[in-house]
């Protein structure tokens, strides 16, 4: 088995092509060979930034500028790829082949392990990472938070002697944070393989990892030790700076609602999609009875591939139904036909927001400012008040300084942010928002919340599809759990630290 790889960098920093702000600057950092370290910083700190770094896939001198030393076992990443295993924020971007079995087995091929090896070990990494379905399943048809478990399985495979994990847990239901969690212990214990995780879940990782190293979002690092006493220590610089420290979990603060007008209602319903080279849909979830009303928040939650993306996307009016009713109310649709599948695109836009589980599928714009801005000009809303809109989301959301920047450049965090902006842009009634707090540090994480709370106020409806307990905790009125189906009034819910 091999054993860990060390990292040293020195002086080592990175900027983004057309960004005066460096993502990554004077970073002095030795992780040696077999540690497990937590990785952690406010979002946009560059945390992801130094894990591509470290795989050898930031790019050339055309994607950015890089100053000081970075190395792998001493040599620059980029000659040392074969060692290492990288698994993404976003795990569309890691598959690469059209069946499952292939996907995890493609690293090993390409490294020439043995044939019969290979099967044995995509097999292992499989049952490891708890994704149990056929050799022989298409990619296409996983949930995000399966994708994410088969980006990791195919890192696993690999057996890398240094592994890097970019909030490997965020999409996944609670059970599956265990399992991919246990699996990354499992295969520490076997290889010794140096481990660096990015993760705003502090409290899943605390028992697994070694060390906390933090960086400052001005750049080096902000704390660096043993986990129990940084987050000891440490604990409110850390809370300061936005980390997610374990502790109390957030408080309610919203009012009580009131029974608003319905805005849209579903019977019966069931929801799916069309498998790619079929033309019959197939239902993954069924039997759904919601209503939306003003002012009031609902959140679907349930374990990945219950269909929870699957339904945002049908009530959203971009998925027809596989069976049942959706039915959009008088005041809701102002004229048009009761179903939402049949609206035009810009009637659909000014009624409903939505928020993809992977938000670069929403970017039409190559600057965050036109992004914020196409909504409500696609609308015929006013150019001078829609430029007052944009500046006023882009403070509130922490994104001023990106505004020129490129959507497809961002932090995963910032993306995310940014793709709440678009929905709420347009000042829809109903939002229809996926993982709407995936890679939100803590502050970032309270100042959406409270904005979607503003909006509930306001009058607004929204649908939240989400594993998040603290968001569930403090916004949401109603829960519908899928594999249930019946909505319920959430309880005196005890958030653990680990399900954040």
């Amino acid at each position: 088995m091999p054993g860990g790889a060390q990292v040293n960098a020195r002086g080592w920093g990175w900027r983004h092509a057309g960004r005066s702000r460096w993502a990554v600057r004077d970073l002095e950092l030795t992780i040696e060979p077999g540690e497990r370290v937590l990785l952690l910083g406010a979002s946009g700190a560059g945390k992801s930034t130094l894990l591509h770094a470290l795989a050898g896939v930031l790019g050339g001198d055309e994607e950015g500028e890089a100053t000081g030393v970075l190395t792998v076992d001493a040599l620059p990443p980029s000659a040392a790829r074969d060692h290492v295993g990288l698994v993404l924020q976003d795990p569309d971007s890691q598959v690469v082949m059209a069946r499952v079995g292939d996907d995890v087995a493609f690293g090993c091929e390409n490294a020439g392990v043995p044939r019969v090896e290979i099967w044995e070990r995509v097999h292992d990494a499989l049952e490891a990472v708890g994704l149990q379905v056929p050799l022989d399943t298409p990619t296409a048809s996983l949930s995000g938070g399966q994708k994410q478990r088969l980006a990791l399985a195919g890192a696993i495979a690999m057996r890398p002697r240094l592994l890097l994990l970019d909030e490997p847990t965020a999409n996944l239901d609670p059970a599956g944070v265990a399992e991919v969690r246990d699996a990354v212990a499992r295969l520490a214990e076997a290889t010794d393989a140096t481990i660096v995780v990015v993760e705003h879940r502090v409290a899943v990782w605390t028992e697994t990892v070694q060390r906390v190293v933090v960086l400052d979002a001005g750049g080096g690092v902000l704390a660096d030790g043993r986990t129990d006493a940084v987050l000891a220590r440490e604990s409110g610089r850390l809370s300061e700076a936005g980390i997610w420290v374990p502790g109390p979990a957030p408080e309610r603060t919203r009012a009580a609602p009131v029974e608003g007008e319905c805005l849209l209602s579903a019977r019966s319903l069931a929801v799916g999609r069309t498998p790619f080279g079929t033309r019959t849909a197939q239902a993954v979830a069924s039997d759904i009875e919601l209503a939306l009303q003003r002012g009031r928040a609902l959140a679907v939650t349930g374990p990945n591939g219950a269909g929870k993306s699957t339904l945002a996307l049908t009530v959203a009016g971009l998925l027809p139904p596989v069976g049942g009713t959706i039915t959009a109310e008088d005041g809701f649709r102002r004229g048009l036909r009761p179903e939402p599948m049949r609206w035009k695109s810009r009637q659909l836009v000014s009624r409903v927001g939505t928020v993809f589980q992977d938000p670069e599928h929403q970017f039409v714009r190559t600057r965050v400012r036109d992004e914020l801005a196409v909504g409500p000009l696609a609308t015929g809303a006013d150019r001078a008040r829609t430029m007052r809109r944009v500046d006023e989301l882009l403070s509130r959301l922490r994104l001023s300084r990106l505004a020129e920047a490129n959507p497809f450049t961002l932090s995963g965090g910032e993306k995310r942010r940014l793709s709440v902006a678009t929905a709420i842009a347009t000042e829809p009634d109903l939002l229809v928002l996926d993982e709407p707090t995936f890679g939100q540090d803590a502050r970032t994480w309270r100042e959406l919340a409270a904005l979607l709370d503003e909006l509930l106020t306001a009058g607004h409806s929204v649908m939240a599809v989400t594993h998040d307990d603290a968001l569930v905790h403090v916004l949401a009125d109603d829960v519908l759990e899928l594999g249930d189906s019946r909505v319920r009034r959430p309880g005196a819910l005890t958030i653990a630290e680990a399900t954040r």
